[in-house]
């Protein structure tokens, strides 16, 4: 498999980073210029509101709306880092690390979030969930720092191990290596990507991590709530810290700052895939050249349409996303109707998956499949349905098909879903629905030329319309274009442009430049 990345950056639109898996789009990103509320970040809060009901804080973190910080989100640790920010405040721990704290007890995992924070008390936090609709961000003061290999976890002392890390031998060596070169009260996460990696990088990694917390604790001293303490890395380092793989080809941007940023980052974690960074220098937009405008335009509309000729329609409320399969203008007769069926919902499965991904949907997510009366062919479906959805990074569970015939979906939602607006404003009536009357168009046009010819002089026009207006224009013996001839002593070329909408018409000057009105 030949994965891309393009990385379009421009003023209006801030950072579009799209991920190509043999040439097809899979995933895309948007990053406005100066975001903040990012999954990763850490705020220095401000607790607002205590609700006991819901065993859950609002949080101020600087949103315009509090943010929502669970019981179950504090971690265990959550006393110790209170503490660590009591001493720091105050000025009474002069240590960047954690060698000299002592933890407190792990808190009650059934407590009461009122027995630990109370009003207006201060605590750091970390985006868990990004502002969606109309609801703040969900915060964690179980706080980590991910790297590229491991991920970093303060007051804890355990090394755990990505799951898809199967070899046994793999794990106990990979756990032994960080084991010896961790540092006190600090845990560890091994990433998958981890596999096969030596000591050097490991240890590289894992050092670079230990001096972001160093400066979260040196920032931890002077920032006010609700300030920022640390922020994640931009959208695209970290999309390529997450999935930078051997199989990677090519990695275009547009914009020479975001390249250098690019090409030094990959030159630290993976040195032997600098070379693949390009800085993108044509003319032409850069999605555009890629081909992955016209995918976009393709896959984010209410149907999207399969190769088979079946469909997708895709249905969003605030509740739940809705897919539909539908065969469309696929023929099958009665004795292949099951098979023509199984066959459609694996097609269907296939782009279901990679439109989960491309949008970012989530949530819960149901599909009504086409219905098979086999209990065979559900159970294939179901499966194929899991193996294209393993490709996808946001943690999610499928459930088998119901009676109905549905399936249902769970998708980690962390960020709002990705919406592409794929229809355009009508030129012709620029988005009203209604067009200027064709009965004073030549009245526009004969005003107009009469300005042109007979005030500003001009020689040699030609008058560019619509098929059907310039048809009318030369039809009969006795013209508008010969009256026009003989009212002005000048003759008009008149063109006729497929494109042009019926009310539409522009004049050119003898230079075939557009006069202006």
């Amino acid at each position: 498999m030949v994965k891309e990345l393009i990385i379009d950056s421009t003023p209006e639109k801030g950072v579009t980073i799209a991920l190509l898996q043999d040439k097809q789009l899979v995933e895309l990103n948007r990053e406005q210029a100066g975001s903040n509320f990012a999954v990763g970040d850490i705020y220095l809060g401000r607790i607002k509101k205590i609700m006991p009901g819901l065993n859950a804080a609002f949080v101020d973190v600087g949103y315009e709306k509090d943010a929502f910080l669970h019981y179950l989100d504090l971690g265990p640790q959550v006393q110790s880092l209170l503490k660590l920010t009591r001493i720091v405040k105050n000025g009474s721990y002069q240590e960047k690390l954690l060698n000299s704290l002592k933890l407190e007890k792990d808190i009650d995992k059934a407590g009461k979030i009122s027995d630990i924070l109370s009003r207006n008390m201060i605590l750091p936090v970390q985006i868990a969930k990004e502002p969606i609709s109309t609801k703040g961000p969900r915060l964690s003061s179980d706080l980590s720092i991910a790297g590229r290999f491991v991920v970093l976890v303060p007051f804890s002392s355990s090394v755990s191990i990505s799951k898809k890390i199967k070899a046994s031998a793999e794990r106990s060596r990979l756990k032994k290596i960080v084991e010896s070169i961790k540092t006190a009260n600090f845990g560890v996460i091994i990433r998958t990507v981890s596999e096969g990696k030596g000591v050097d990088e490991l240890q590289k990694d894992l050092l670079d991590l230990i001096s972001k917390w160093e400066l979260f604790t040196k920032r931890l001293k002077t920032v006010e709530p609700p300030q920022k303490i640390l922020g994640e890395m931009d959208r695209a380092s970290t999309i390529v810290r997450d999935l930078l793989t051997d199989e990677f080809t090519n990695i275009y941007v547009n914009d020479p700052v975001i390249y250098e940023e690019t090409k030094s980052y990959i030159q630290e974690i993976s040195p032997e895939l600098e070379k693949i960074v390009k800085l993108y220098k044509h003319k032409e937009p850069i999605f555009d050249h890629y081909g992955v405008e016209k995918q976009i335009k393709a896959s984010f509309g209410k149907t999207v349409n399969l190769q088979g000729g079946a469909y997708l329609v895709i249905e969003h409320t605030e509740a739940l996303h809705v897919i539909d399969v539908n065969s469309g203008n696929r023929i099958a007769n009665k004795e292949n109707q099951e098979d023509n069926a199984l066959l459609v919902n694996k097609e269907a499965a296939k782009e279901i998956a990679r439109q989960l991904r491309l949008r970012d949907m989530g949530g819960i997510v149901v599909i009504d499949f086409i219905d098979m009366h086999k209990a065979p062919n559900r159970k294939e479906l179901y499966t194929f349905l899991k193996e294209c959805m393993n490709e996808d990074r946001a943690r999610h569970t499928i459930l088998p098909p119901s009676k109905f015939g549905l399936v249902q979906i769970t998708r980690q939602r962390v960020r709002p879903e990705m919406s592409i607006v794929t229809s355009e404003k009508c030129p012709a009536c620029d988005g009203t629905g209604e067009i200027r009357s064709s009965i004073v168009l030549f009245d526009d046009i004969e005003n107009n030329l009469s300005f042109i010819l007979e005030e500003q002089n001009e020689k040699g026009i030609t008058l560019c319309v619509h098929p059907y207006i310039d048809a009318y224009i030369k039809s009969g013996f006795i013209s508008r274009r010969i009256k026009w001839f003989f009212k002005y002593g000048k003759w008009i070329k008149v063109k006729s442009i497929q494109s042009y909408y019926l009310t539409e018409f522009h004049f050119f000057n003898a230079k075939e430049e557009e006069i202006k009105l």
